[in-house]
């Protein structure tokens, strides 16, 4: 092994950045923000590293890249799955953000990837149009509701401006499919998670712009940030019934609108569904659980990199 090597293992998340240098052994952190990014290619440029390697996420690593790309560094965004599998391979069960970190820069040491092709144009375009695209389903959303409050002698205008939202977000699906298809690392992940049953364009693309964390997190930690986890409310000898809260509701929203046409066909969650129902839950219990199940499906796919299976559970 040469050891003269340097290899640069960042472990990402929504706030921090945890950065471990191998062989040296040094081990920092700074914000994930436009301050915070600029200390660490501040502190990595004069290690003249031969790779840093940050796992893609989907949105939570574009900036370190582009800051990264633009200093000249040679950046490889690696796939989770690959890096996961190669410490278990290597005896690593335990994780944390440092050992994360180790983890990536071990990885880049022994299976010399190469250096990411990625523009910081086209990752900056594919996240600006995931964003606008959230928008437009917003702006879709309230358009609807209105269509439902307001006299119909107001509809029509209010149907033209959901045409032209539709429209837009055609427009903008063939704009997203086009860079993504450009993009290895992301072309990879829209394509894992499309070749999972009851997934479609509109719950992938939502997933990515809305839901970055999704495969960095455990099940219970999926379900809690999207919204989708029953809540307790006990005090006392008083136990109420569990139900869900907060968390990002447009994921929410789309994930319930395709488990609508999920429930009929799919091989997991239709039988899941049926039992649910035939021993007396009401249909949106068992359709919230459904919604669940299949988040912790998706969750265990991008995490691993692994593509559908019918044997998942």
């Amino acid at each position: 092994m040469n050891n003269t090597e340097i290899n640069v293992g960042i472990d990402t998340s929504s706030t921090q950045l945890d950065i471990y240098v191998r062989p040296t052994g040094q081990f920092f952190s700074v914000k994930n923000d436009t301050a915070g990014i600029k200390e660490a290619v501040k502190q990595i440029q004069p290690l003249k590293p031969n790779r840093v390697l940050i796992e893609s996420t989907g949105r939570l690593e574009l900036e370190f890249v582009c800051a990264a790309h633009k200093a000249g560094l040679p950046i490889v965004v690696c796939n989770p799955g690959n890096v996961r599998n190669f410490a278990k391979s290597s005896g690593r069960m335990a994780k944390t953000d440092k050992l994360d970190a180790m983890d990536i820069a071990h990885f880049g040491e022994a299976m010399k990837p190469r250096l990411s092709s990625i523009k910081p144009e086209k990752l900056r375009a594919i996240s600006d149009l995931l964003v606008v695209r959230s928008q437009c389903l917003e702006m879709s959303t309230m358009q609807k509701n209105r269509l439902k409050r307001m006299p119909k002698t107001v509809h029509k205008p209010i149907q033209a401006i959901l045409n032209t939202i539709k429209k837009e977000l055609l427009s903008i699906d063939k704009q997203l499919d086009k860079l993504v298809d450009s993009v290895a690392e992301w072309r990879q992940k829209r394509d894992l998670l499309l070749s999972a049953k009851g997934v479609g364009n509109v719950l992938a693309y939502t997933l990515m712009s809305e839901l970055p964390e999704l495969g960095s997190l455990n099940r219970k930690e999926i379900a809690a940030l999207v919204g989708v986890a029953p809540m307790n409310r006990d005090s006392g000898s008083y136990q109420g019934k569990r139900y869900i809260r907060g968390g990002r509701h447009r994921v929410r929203t789309v994930l319930f609108v395709s488990m609508m046409s999920a429930i009929q066909c799919h091989p997991k969650l239709k039988p899941m569904y049926e039992r649910m129902v035939a021993v007396g839950e009401p249909k949106k219990v068992a359709i919230v659980a459904c919604m669940r199940k299949q988040l912790t499906i998706l969750n265990t796919m991008v995490k691993n990199g692994t593509y559908w299976d019918e044997k998942m559970v």
